[in-house]
């Protein structure tokens, strides 16, 4: 005999990801969170941006950014969300900025607007 389970539909909501996008000068990114709605951080991030000038796509997986409380260690302010591809990291902030770097050297900073 089979059992019908019936998922209340908060909690369907609750495990659902949500997403973004970032409009920069050059770049289309979309932004998944997909970690459970109310998780403070999130370890599981998924970033794909597509080049306006070459229509090249990136994807990467990375994670929320916090800074940090006074006890230097729990997670306060959300600030955006990091990713890296071996040495190259790339940042994308709450205010819409986009930082790549390579170690100290910026490849890219661009300033961009989120749409939902």
């Amino acid at each position: 005999m089979k059992r019908l389970f019936l998922v209340p539909i908060a909690m369907l909501l609750a495990i659902a990801s949500h997403a973004e996008t970032l409009i920069t000068p050059s770049f289309t990114i979309r932004i998944q969170v997909n970690c459970a709605e109310g998780n403070v951080t999130c370890d599981n991030v998924t970033y794909v941006a597509k080049s306006k000038k070459s229509g090249k796509v990136l994807s990467l997986r990375g994670t929320t950014l916090h800074s940090k409380c006074a006890d230097g260690v729990t997670p306060c302010r959300f600030q955006g969300y990091q990713f890296r591809s071996g040495e190259i990291q790339y940042v994308v902030l709450e205010t819409g900025d986009l930082i790549v770097t390579h170690g100290k050297k910026i490849l890219v900073q661009e300033h961009g607007e989120w749409q939902q």
